[in-house]
């Protein structure tokens, strides 16, 4: 079956999906991006999402394409025209097309892009059996919490780390972990509590970490929201990362560190077994 990608109002077919060579966000960076899981033939937390979204866009000046409601049925109809059982819905929008020059227009129309790609969550290796974690600098931009299209530092990140035998990339600044490349970084500490990094303008807010957060509200478990260092979570617990596309994820060795006993820990997989069955709540798509 070919893939069919939203692009500026149609769906078309994969190989007749065309953005022009003057788009700022080709030229530029200039744009945003979202990814949405779909576990199940279902979208998960799909209105955080695209609370994010809009959030992300109006930080740079970029007019959401569609309102909110009409970018879910854009998603929907993609997630049943591909017939994605699992996998991601990944939205961009950039500013628009004009004539390359720093300064632009405010009257640029945006190009809103959508399009699905199957991936295995539930089940997936990582998910499963944990994963390890490169540490390297933070060299990205001022205003992480901004979902940039503008990802060099990530993509040098995760392959600069991938060349020790790890699967993620922590970014470090001032001694600090601030997230993953493409996730959030959470670990348990000896007294069981659960830290994380509070939200700020050095970090994404992350969708799926404002849902484990409020499952282990829930679930009584004590949380801070606060600064560690890669010391402190190689020996922690455990350790974990969040992400849309990788639900819950144990990290079981950080740079040449085990955590613990080297296997997934049991609070982080009891947080993926609770997400997955909210995740798994309301009707399919299809």
């Amino acid at each position: 079956m070919t893939r069919q990608i939203y692009l500026n109002d149609r769906f078309v077919a994969e190989a007749e999906a065309r953005i022009s060579l003057f788009d700022r966000g080709f030229l530029f960076g200039d744009g945003v991006y979202e990814v949405s899981a779909v576990i199940g033939r279902r979208l998960v937390d799909n209105d955080l999402h695209l609370a994010r979204l809009e959030r992300s866009l109006g930080e740079i000046g970029i007019p959401m394409p569609l309102e909110c409601r009409a970018i879910a049925e854009v998603q929907a109809e993609l997630v049943r025209r591909n017939r994605i059982e699992e996998g991601v819905v990944y939205l961009q929008v950039t500013r628009g097309v004009a004539e390359r020059e720093f300064t632009f227009s405010p009257a640029l129309v945006p190009t809103f892009v959508g399009f699905t790609q199957q991936k295995r969550i539930t089940n997936a290796v990582s998910a499963r059996d944990g994963i390890a974690v490169g540490v390297v600098a933070d060299q990205r931009w001022a205003r992480r919490d901004i979902k940039s299209v503008m990802l060099l530092a990530q993509v040098l990140a995760k392959n600069a780390v991938k060349a020790r035998g790890c699967q993620e990339a922590w970014l470090v600044e001032d001694g600090y972990v601030t997230e993953g490349a493409s996730s959030t970084a959470y670990i348990v500490n000896a007294d069981g509590v659960l830290v994380s990094r509070p939200n700020s303008h050095s970090v994404l807010p992350g969708c799926t970490k404002a849902a484990i957060l409020q499952i282990a509200s829930d679930a009584g478990l004590h949380v801070e929201e606060r600064l560690f260092t890669v010391a402190e979570a190689q020996v922690a617990r455990e350790v974990f990362l969040t992400s849309a596309s990788s639900i819950v994820t144990p990290v079981v060795r950080v740079e040449d560190m085990a955590i613990g006993n080297g296997r997934p820990g049991a609070l982080t997989m009891r947080l993926q077994q609770i997400y997955l069955e909210l995740a798994m709540r309301g009707p399919a798509l299809f």
